[in-house]
Formats: structure tokens, C-alpha cells, sequence
């Protein structure tokens, strides 16, 4: 009997940052993860690349508009859910600037409550685990971590 290959579906998080802040954004009427501070996120289109992807993730969550110069790998993370699903999620960061960047806003009402600047060192005690192991991974200046694997 042969083992499948594993799949791991691909997320690129933004970590948009002003000074020692962060943008997190509270999930609500998904069904996943609701209540729970996120990064903005989500997963690879087919045919799509890393950077393609945050950018159109950027502009559909929060509005913000960025140039394919700008995100920089902050982390790569290996994270497994509670109930055992694992991922692949590539932590991009950009360093906000009001004069080159739309002002943030929650550009998905249906599937965001609000969004907000947090401290990137004292996220809310109601972050998804998945982004606090990328706040994590990013502040210790780690390429690669694990999360939900122990």
C-alpha cells in the first residue's frame, strides 16, 4: 500500500508594517478561524507567482497598492492546523508609506470586522496561531519555522 504525496496548499501573508506596527485584520462570517486577528492572506492561484499573489491579496483585503519591487520574504512557514491540514505559507513584508500607498481599508466588510495596527511584538491574545508563528518568525529575523507541528 502506497502513502499519497502530501499536499500543501500555498499562503502568502502580508506583513504591512508602519515603524514597530503591524496591520492585522479580524476574521468574521467565514467559518474559519472568526473572532481570530489575521494577516492579510490567502492562497496561490494556479498560474499564479509568490509576489502576484500578495500583491492582488493586498489590494483585495485591505486596498493598499503595491509595487512588484516592494515585498520582501520575511518567513517561510510550515504550519498544521488543528485538525492536522498543513500548509505552506510564505510571509512577505512591506513597509507602509502613506505617500506611495493607499490608506488600508477592510475591503472585504463580509469577511473582515475591522482592521487594525497592532504592535508586531504584542499581537491580541485572539491571534490565529498561524499568523502569530509569522509575527514570530519575522521578529526573530527566522526564514523558516514551524508551526502547530509540536
Amino acid at each position: 500500500m502506497t502513502t499519497p504525496n502530501p499536499v500543501h496548499p500555498v499562503d502568502v501573508l502580508l506583513l504591512l508594517t508602519d515603524g514597530e506596527h503591524v496591520l492585522l485584520a479580524l476574521r468574521e462570517g467565514t467559518g474559519y478561524a472568526d473572532g481570530q486577528w489575521n494577516l492579510p492572506s490567502g492562497k496561490l492561484e494556479h498560474g499564479e507567482d509568490a509576489v502576484s499573489a500578495v500583491i492582488r491579496e493586498a489590494h483585495e483585503e485591505i486596498g493598499v497598492q503595491l509595487d512588484p519591487s516592494e515585498p520582501r520574504l520575511a518567513a517561510t512557514m510550515h504550519h498544521r492546523n488543528t485538525a492536522g491540514h498543513a500548509r505552506i505559507g510564505l510571509a512577505f513584508t512591506v513597509a507602509y508609506d502613506p505617500a506611495r500607498h493607499q490608506e488600508p481599508i477592510n475591503a472585504e466588510p463580509h469577511k473582515c470586522a475591522k482592521i487594525e495596527w497592532f504592535p508586531a511584538d504584542m499581537p491580541p491574545s485572539n491571534t490565529y496561531p498561524y499568523t502569530a508563528a509569522c509575527l514570530r518568525a519575522f521578529r526573530e529575523g527566522q526564514p523558516f519555522a514551524l508551526s502547530g507541528w509540536r
